[in-house]
């Protein structure tokens, strides 16, 4: 029994002087973090850290009056060149790309068989013409009867219509250009066998040319047979080139409620091709002073469009109505002025009211323009087309 009290209170010993030395390392780790913690938690009044961002200053830009599709480029002309009657060809009288003029021979097919029908017609035609004169000759005199002179017309009339009948079936065996133009890709070869109506070259006619597009029926009262229009290609990055509305469709288009419109664009040097896709602007009125930022600093939201503008070194965030876009800019019609500083990179980082810091390149444009900014302070900002008011704040 008293080895037993000896063996408890030697195991009481050690678990009371165990319990000691973790109690004392706790507290002393829970001090430690404490401290860290503590000089981590910034005081207060101390400012968070600025994000960087990149910024340009909104500039006034000429803009003319319009509104802006895409389309397509189209042949003036365009046809598929298909032979009416079967046949052999003999000869291909073109090469392949190059131009054509009107009327120029493209196809000529095995003649023989119909050129031996056309002297057979012929050889027909003079016989039965020799016996009408002689039964005109004989009725005259009385040799014969009214129905045999009848039935020598008759003869002759239809001796006739088998000679022309004939020569046209000789005719269709030469194919030929029917408006100038360039010939495309040939499907067939000298020698082949082709039946009617199969496909042998296409022909198109580039100039001029013509391009379609759709633009929303608000703007129906705006558009006339005539008015000008401007047309930008990917193929011709830096030109634009000039078109005429040629006509309007009667017809507004009811899934999309849209007006097809076609404009003839001229194409003397055959630079542009049908089927290119094209970017038409189509102008209503002269070039007026807008408001323009780069379309990289919107911020689309649904059908509405933000940006952040940096006032006193903080990001403010702003519903903007927007205009027409051109070569990477956008007018804005609402709620910007000349002078102030939009924030064009980096926007996924801010908060309304974020502290930003512009980065060099920026500040040092923001600085150019800084004349410009005291002078727009007298410029209202723009308020056409827009029911928001400027400057609203979300």
């Amino acid at each position: 029994m008293k080895k037993y009290y000896v063996v408890a209170g030697s195991v009481a010993g050690i678990l009371l002087v165990s319990g000691s030395y973790w109690l004392g390392r706790s507290q002393a780790d829970a001090g430690a973090a404490t401290a860290a913690g503590a000089s981590a938690v910034p005081s207060k009044g101390t400012a968070s850290a600025a994000i960087m961002v990149e910024a340009a200053v909104v500039k006034p830009i000429r803009m003319a009056q319009g509104v802006t599709a895409v389309g397509s480029l189209r042949s003036d002309e365009s046809v598929t060149i298909r032979p009416e009657v079967a046949g052999r060809i003999v000869e291909i009288s073109f090469k392949e790309g190059e131009r054509v003029p009107a009327g120029a021979t493209l196809i000529r097919f095995d003649t023989s068989v119909q050129q031996a029908e056309l002297e057979q017609a012929e050889a027909n035609l003079s016989l039965n013409r020799s016996r009408l004169d002689r039964s005109r000759d004989l009725f005259h005199k009385g040799f014969i009867s009214a129905q045999a002179r009848d039935e020598a017309e008759s003869n002759f009339k239809v001796a006739q219509a088998t000679h022309d009948l004939s020569r046209a079936r000789l005719t269709k065996l030469e194919i030929k250009a029917p408006f100038p133009g360039i010939v495309g890709l040939r499907q067939v070869s000298i020698g082949d066998y082709v039946k009617d109506g199969q496909d042998i070259v296409n022909l198109e006619g580039v100039d001029p040319l013509k391009v379609d597009f759709r633009i929303p029926e608000l703007y129906l009262k705006q558009v006339a047979a005539g008015q000008s229009l401007q047309i930008t290609l990917d193929a011709f990055p830096n030109q634009t080139f000039q078109g005429k509305v040629f006509a309007i469709n009667p017809l507004v288009d009811s899934n999309g409620r849209s007006i097809v419109i076609r404009a003839v664009i001229k194409n003397t040097e055959a630079r542009l091709r049908p089927g290119m896709f094209a970017r038409v602007r189509l102008l209503f009125g002269n070039e007026q002073d807008s408001v323009a930022v780069p379309e990289q600093s919107l911020i689309p939201v649904g059908d509405e469009q933000y940006l952040f503008k940096v006032v006193d070194g903080r990001a403010q965030r702003f519903k903007v109505d927007i205009g027409q876009r051109r070569a990477g800019q956008v007018e804005i019609v609402q709620g910007l002025k000349v002078g102030d500083v939009v924030v064009t990179a980096g926007q996924l980082k801010l908060r309304d009211g974020s502290q930003v810091k512009v980065s060099a390149d920026s500040q040092a444009a923001a600085d150019e323009n800084k004349s410009a900014r005291e002078e727009s302070k007298a410029i209202p900002p723009a308020t056409a087309g827009t029911t928001a008011k400027s400057g609203e704040k979300l």
